[in-house]
């Protein structure tokens, strides 16, 4: 079976941005803020299957310095699944990345926008999937405490 790639080309790099997160400052401790952004994740189903430390990662590959920055590997199994049998491409977009990040503005928090997964495959089922994980992660970022 021949390769398939999807190209895209942005003419003018100036006039287009892409949106690719949900976000939200906390003026919290970072342990604290991680944390919370676990059980919120739970309460929506979604479990967090890896967890990177880019922190100590860097540290010890490139005796790099960085504040810190997790990512964590969330997944609905419930979701995921049925956007595997929709498309099982879509792996590649799985799981779901949060980013947890110390800012001189407080820690940050960024879930990715599923809507990236529909967008990206040219599979009407994912638009419905996609909405609805967006749904789920937007609750999960909105109740995590001020």
């Amino acid at each position: 079976m021949p390769e398939q790639f999807v190209q895209f080309q942005i003419l003018n790099s100036e006039e287009y941005t892409m949106t690719y997160s949900m976000s939200r400052t906390f003026d919290r401790d970072f342990d604290l803020v991680r944390n919370q952004v676990g059980v919120a994740l739970a309460d929506q189903g979604f479990g967090v299957i890896t967890e990177i430390d880019m922190q100590a990662t860097l540290k010890t590959k490139l005796g790099a310095e960085l504040d810190r920055y997790v990512i964590l590997g969330a997944c609905n199994p419930a979701m995921a699944f049925r956007a595997l049998q929709a498309e099982p491409e879509i792996g590649l977009l799985l799981p779901c990345n949060v980013v947890v990040r110390a800012t001189p503005d407080g820690t940050v928090v960024d879930f990715i926008d599923p809507s990236i997964m529909s967008d990206l495959a040219a599979n009407s089922q994912m638009q419905s999937i996609a909405t609805e994980v967006s749904e789920k992660l937007s609750i999960a970022l909105s109740s995590i405490e001020s």
